[in-house]
């Protein structure tokens, strides 16, 4: 039954943790490792239930702080050591602008709200486009502690709720009661599941709600389990372990970061999972393979340290690479884990047991374990108080002054600004110490959308600029245009244009089919959003319209396939241009392309505040793939008779690109402007669409 020891699940931890690594460490033929987690939260569901149903079937009162005590001492010894040592090796390693983000990770990990500060952020945990937090894996435990403050209350509410309508003084288990709860529960997170992955499934992968379902599973068969032990005939338990451990296996081989997720597809691992467990509480024949592999002794061990192992492995992969300036190679990586592996050892007997057992006494006798919480918290206060000091003490160094030119008037001053600074960085001058905006909060530098956001698919206009401005303009297109709003804004307050800023990241102004970035699916949404913004402009009949945007991120839909290859996607691209540059000319009076910015083939932020660097050392070359698909919308706007502004000049001198002109910050990421650059070139755009009076 669910309340004796389960060497076969020690064994299952085992698995789950063994695929969970080969996963994040790249193994090729296990892309859908990632499921580990899931079988790690039906197995928790799993045991912490069945341990709360036998007090309860005993008679005995579900005691809360006990309950907690226990999880204080299980959890968290070595989750804070953990994250101390990370966000201490985080400062040393990483960028400063990224540790500081370490920094504030750790905060929300320690708090047990990691999935929320990741989904918040829009963080896929498979997303391409930077380098991943070391403390990103910490949402699935924030998700358990979410439930497990939630569950044996609910238990208790409901044994209360039974003995008050039966007017019962009887403290067992209200196992059917219990039972029509667990399944409306479990199937209503697994709808919100379901619901949640279809619409967005960064989100859903770190929902509590949407991952509920799966500890609930877990405590639906401990709650089944009694009874199926005694019907269930022997010959069952081989034939549900091989079934559940091909499920497993099947999610493993077949998924991966493609794979819309958890929604309908955690079915077969989270049952898979359900099936093992079951396998396991009744004797079966002699020879069951299944059950021998997992109590193996070798496997029952890393069981014992899965907690651990799942602990280390992430944050040791990710600031090994940091530490390396590039990705490990797959020796260095099976290295690494090596090195995880004896972590992994010495935090079970020397950190996690001790704890465990009630070691030292005059700490953990109950209820003192929960003292353990406002420790930890200090621990971890402590390392990101001294972090976040480190990293404010290494940024601003010196007494360096910003660029300067020395006539800075006239037409060509940003011209003139940029050359300047590209020849500082040629000379290796040093970073100005004052730089707007500062260093650790470049990547917060987006331009305000005002109460249109339509990233969330808002279908309505907001009217900005001079709101009594007897001419109007539009601007469309995606992120990159959304870059040029704090130009565009102050050129439309000061000039009297009424302003409409029709934008939506990761679409792209040309009429073509995309993806979403981390999914491989028809971003219908971007679809709709540009026929409603050609709707618009011909409801405006605006004096300008403005065209940016970035080459699709993701590649375009092509006969069912996502193509990526330049020579694929240019003609697709220029199709899409031909027909948005038609439309809008029918609709506006002028119709405007701000060529795409150039792109850098490296982070100016994780360059500047990487050791010590030059200017030169983040001056780059703009990427060729960009320029030829920003040509491919330069061709087709000349040709359909739209003007055409080329911003290069403003950014780049000689196919070199500073990433500090004067004493502004001229990007925030590899591609976008920051807002302070782009207002700086309120008057070098105004000139050049004709906006200035």
């Amino acid at each position: 039954m669910a309340s004796r020891y389960r060497s076969d699940v020690q064994g299952l931890r085992a698995v789950a943790v063994l695929v969970v690594i080969a996963a994040h460490a790249g193994v090729p033929f296990l892309p859908g490792g990632f499921v580990g987690v899931d079988v790690f939260f039906v197995v928790s569901g799993f045991l912490i239930s069945g341990l709360l149903f036998r007090e309860m079937r005993r008679g005995e009162t579900v005691s809360l702080t006990a309950f907690w005590s226990r999880r204080a001492r299980r959890i968290l010894p070595a989750a804070t050591l953990v994250t101390a040592l990370t966000v201490l090796a985080s400062v040393a390693w990483m960028s400063l602008i990224d540790a500081r983000e370490v920094v504030v990770d750790a905060v929300w990990a320690t708090l047990f709200a990691a999935n929320v500060r990741f989904a918040d952020q829009g963080d896929y945990f498979f997303a391409q486009d930077g380098p991943p937090s070391p403390m990103q894996h910490y949402w699935s435990l924030a998700v358990e502690e979410q439930f497990y403050v939630v569950w044996p209350v609910l238990l208790v509410v409901c044994a209360l709720a039974v003995r008050l309508v039966t007017r019962s003084d009887e403290r067992r288990l209200p196992e059917r009661t219990l039972a029509v709860v667990l399944v409306a529960l479990t199937a209503a997170s697994f709808a919100w599941s379901v619901a949640g992955t279809a619409g967005d499934s960064g989100s859903a992968y770190y929902s509590t709600l949407g991952r509920a379902w799966e500890l609930g599973a877990g405590a639906l068969a401990a709650l089944a389990a009694p009874r199926l032990r005694k019907r269930m005939p022997a010959l069952a338990v081989p034939l549900l372990g091989a079934g559940g451990l091909l499920a497993v296996g099947l999610a493993c081989v077949l998924y991966s970061s493609a794979t819309a997720f958890p929604g309908w597809a955690a079915l077969l691992p989270v049952l898979g999972t359900v099936a093992l467990l079951l396998a396991g509480i009744r004797p079966g024949p002699r020879h069951d393979p299944v059950r021998a592999l997992l109590t193996w002794r070798p496997v029952r061990v890393l069981g014992d340290w899965s907690y651990s192992l799942y602990l280390w492995h992430w944050p040791a992969l990710i600031l090994a690479e940091e530490w390396a300036l590039r990705p490990l190679t797959g020796a260095e990586r099976a290295l690494v884990l090596l090195v995880v592996l004896s972590l992994a050892a010495l935090t079970f007997r020397f950190v996690e047991t001790p704890f465990r057992q009630g070691l030292p006494p005059r700490l953990l006798v109950a209820p003192r374990p929960l003292l353990l919480y406002p420790l930890s918290l200090a621990v971890v206060a402590a390392s990101c108080v001294g972090g976040w000091q480190w990293i404010e003490a290494r940024t601003g160094q010196g007494d360096v002054p910003a660029i300067a030119v020395a006539d800075p008037a006239g037409a060509d001053s940003t011209v003139a600004l940029v050359r300047a600074s590209v020849n500082a960085a040629r000379d290796r001058m040093a970073v100005p110490s004052e730089l707007d905006p500062n260093l650790l909060t470049l990547r917060d530098s987006v331009a305000d959308v005002g109460a249109c956001d339509y990233e969330e698919d808002v279908q309505e206009l907001c009217l900005r600029g001079d709101p009594d401005g007897e001419r109007t303009v539009v601007v469309t297109g995606d992120s990159h245009a959304r870059a040029w709003i704090p130009a565009v804004e102050r050129i439309a307050v000061e000039n009297g244009w009424r302003a409409y800023y029709l934008v939506k990241p990761q679409c792209p102004a040309a009429h073509v089919p995309v993806a979403p970035l981390n999914e491989r699916r028809v971003f219908t949404e971007c679809t709709g959003f540009q026929d409603w913004v050609v709707d618009q402009v011909e409801a405006l009949q605006p004096d300008l319209t403005i065209v940016s945007s970035s080459p699709p991120v993701n590649g375009v839909w092509i006969d069912g396939e996502l193509a990526a290859t330049i020579e694929r996607v240019a003609p697709v691209l220029e199709e899409g241009y031909d027909e948005l540059f038609d439309e809008l000319h029918a609709a506006s009076e002028r119709v405007l392309l701000i060529k795409d910015v150039p792109k850098s083939g490296i982070d100016p932020g994780e360059c500047l505040t990487t050791g010590t660097p030059s200017l030169g050392d983040c001056m780059f070359q703009p990427v060729e793939r960009a320029e030829i698909l920003g040509d491919v919308a330069v061709k087709s706007a000349l040709l359909a008779d739209a003007e055409v502004v080329d911003p290069t000049p403003w950014l780049c001198y000689q196919g070199e690109c500073p990433v500090v002109i004067g004493g502004t910050l001229s990007y925030r990421d590899t591609d976008h402007l920051t807002t302070e650059y782009s207002e700086l070139l309120a008057g070098s755009l105004g000139r050049a669409t004709g906006m200035t009076d």
